[in-house]
């Protein structure tokens, strides 16, 4: 999985024996043991975890500082044999001064030593006392158990393969100032940063603690994992809980129970190339580099992962919780709705001119039109909804096409294609008894004709209603559907078009309800072949081109992301593991990609639309992309997939 760019990290908290070293490196050393054994790479304790945070002023004492050292040189012996990176909490003495740090060990070696920088001086705090500052060291190395090592902030330690996989280390109240070190270190490069800390529990603070790491996670587009010290801290004035917690790019992926008295240890999959990904997308990202000197520090970052434990969704575009699902849909709604009213007042209230073919999409552009209305107070027999029944169009989508105008009070027009339609094949020397791909787009240009020409008719703006999967796949007809004078669903992937009408569906009554019920149990056709003797619509277009919920993943992975096609697909096996076998979904990725790199020719001429979400295809907004690039290194990459 390292290829991929996973690394598994995970944080201990310790069962602490206050001002006992040698006892608490008894119990990391097991931890130790049992974060490899999970398949953990790097793991860091909390901070000072060999003596206690609260030690107070047995910091002054030699006997703590030199069991400190002990305790050490006990961990690294212990573990010397394991293929994992430690990160100690202890105090190291260093020319004349005491510091605060974190120890950074793999394999008996000390890799490096980072002390804190902001030493807490108020409250119940009172660090100064024993501790001095990072911007107080005199030298950058030291000699510790015969070993001469880095000792500073400024250390990056970058694996020697993932050249991407950087880690960094800030402790505890360093987060919590007004520049965090973090902030330097991931614009020198660090996709990782370990916060060893003490912070007690007070009400409330768990929140805001979990809100300061989420934040600092997604400005500086990083994994933060962080770890404090546990209750078995002195409780003389206060109380430890041993929070622990693992975000990336602001998002949680794993968060410990807290108030534990035996230790314990979460662990994460942080995907690396991912937010390297963001980091080259986000051109803001550097625009403060730092003028820090950095050492860096070459590091081996174990390939310990045989099975990713993270879950990707397989409807990244739809939120899985209800309520924020349903908040989700009612904002994008707004968008939509807001875009379209701003373009009609620039136009001086045209009609709307919108084909109704008793679909998903064109039932979700309608109902946006039905809330520029709304916003504008405008009445709805302005909006004209055209029905153009042509050779597939079935009883069933026809009559929810009408009742959907008619009962939100539109104004309908019926103008059959089919007449049309012969004719022009006649024309062109066309057998009527053609279902070439000609026959299907005859159709819908002959549709886009009309819906043109009555705009021109009305004063009318057509309305578009393809959406974002479509247009990734070029599942539109070049001039047909594919054109319009505003399209409203062009950022709403095919599985989200679902959720959006069902949620409308969801906040109204009688039967406007039961007609787009109906719709959301209609199959997702374009009802250009005749349909069956049944008279059922017979032309699925995933049985043509393949699941949505396979290509709204392909696509999100692909565009949000830049993964590469062997990762999708080891992304789409995990995660589809119980609905698609390996073969089906290395063959519609194919397709995927066959269909997206051919099909951008009809994305560069594609009429204006709003950006809903994180994925827009425009050519004036997000995707600059030559219609002649070649697709032949992506599709050999999944030829050599061995399933």
């Amino acid at each position: 999985m390292k290829e991929f760019g996973f690394i598994r990290v995970g944080a201990i908290v310790n069962k602490l024996v206050l001002a006992n070293p040698l006892k608490n490196a008894e119990e990391i050393i097991k931890e130790i043991r049992k974060a490899k054994k999970l398949g953990v790479s790097i793991i860091t304790t909390p901070e000072l975890a060999l003596t206690g945070y609260t030690c107070g002023d047995l910091f002054l004492q030699d006997k703590l500082l030199s069991d400190s050292e002990k305790a050490l040189e006990k961990v690294l012996e212990e573990t010397k044999k394991l293929d994992i990176i430690s990160i100690l909490g202890m105090p190291i003495k260093h020319n004349n001064q005491l510091f605060n740090c974190a120890i950074v060990i793999s394999k008996g070696k000390i890799l490096g030593i980072i002390p804190k920088t902001y030493i807490p001086n108020h409250q119940e705090f009172y660090e100064a006392r024993w501790f001095s500052s990072s911007k107080e060291l005199k030298s950058s190395n030291i000699q510790i158990l015969g070993q001469i090592t880095p000792v500073t902030t400024n250390i990056l330690f970058q694996d020697q393969t993932l050249k991407e996989a950087i880690f960094a280390i800030e402790i505890c109240e360093d987060l919590w100032s007004v520049t965090p070190p973090s902030n330097n270190h991931t614009l020198a490069g660090a996709t990782m940063i370990f916060n060893l800390s003490s912070s007690n529990e007070l009400i409330g603070k768990q929140e805001y603690r979990k809100s300061l790491v989420s934040s600092q996670s997604a400005r500086t587009i990083s994994a933060y994992i962080y770890t404090s010290s546990g209750i078995m801290e002195s409780t003389s004035d206060i109380l430890f809980g041993g929070a622990s917690m693992i975000y990336e790019n602001g998002s949680k992926l794993a968060e410990n129970k807290r108030f534990e008295i035996e230790s314990n240890i979460i662990t994460a999959d942080i995907d690396i190339l991912k937010l390297a990904n963001d980091r080259r997308k986000n051109r803001s990202y550097m625009n403060m580099v730092s003028n820090t000197d950095y050492i860096t520090v070459k590091v081996d970052i174990a390939n310990s992962i045989k099975t990713l434990q993270r879950d990707y969704k397989e409807y990244p575009f739809v939120p899985s919780n209800e309520q924020e699902r349903n908040k989700r849909c009612e904002e994008i709604i707004e968008i939509q709705s807001s875009a379209l009213a701003r373009r009609l007042l620039q136009l001086k209230n045209p009609k709307c001119v919108i084909g109704m073919s008793g679909g998903l999409d064109s039932t979700l552009a309608y109902l946006v039109i039905i809330k520029a209305f709304e916003k504008l107070n405008r009445d709805n027999k302005d909006i004209i909804g055209i029905t153009m029944p042509g050779f597939g169009t079935t009883n069933r989508t026809y009559q929810n096409a009408v009742d959907l105008i008619k009962e939100y009070g539109a104004t309908l027009k019926e103008i059959s294609i089919k007449e049309a339609s012969l004719l022009h094949m006649k024309d062109i020397g066309l057998p009527e008894t053609d279902r070439s791909i000609t026959y299907e787009n005859i159709q819908a240009r002959e549709r886009t004709q009309i819906l043109m020409d009555v705009a021109n008719m009305e004063n009318g703006l057509v309305i578009g209603t393809g959406d974002l999967s479509e247009l990734a796949l070029g599942w539109c007809t070049y001039n047909g559907d594919h054109m319009s004078m505003y399209a409203v669903n062009t950022s709403i992937p095919k599985t989200l078009v679902r959720y959006l009408v069902a949620w409308v569906k969801d906040t109204t009554t009688g039967k406007k309800k039961e007609v787009l019920q109906d719709i959301l149990n209609t199959p997702i056709s374009p009802e250009l072949l005749p349909p069956d003797e049944a008279g059922n619509i017979l032309q699925k277009t995933e049985s043509s081109i393949g699941p949505y919920v396979l290509h709204d993943f392909f696509l999100y992975h692909f565009l949000r992301y830049g993964a590469t096609p062997k990762k999708i697909y080891a992304l789409a096996k995990s995660t589809f593991k119980n609905s698609f076998s390996a073969e089906e979904i290395k063959k519609w990725l194919k397709i995927f990609i066959k269909r997206f790199f051919t099909q951008q020719f009809k994305r560069n001429c594609m009429p204006d639309g709003v950006k809903v979400g994180s994925i827009s295809l425009s050519p004036r907004g997000d995707l600059r992309m030559p219609s002649d690039a070649n697709m032949e290194t992506w599709l050999k990459e999944l030829d050599e997939i061995d399933n």
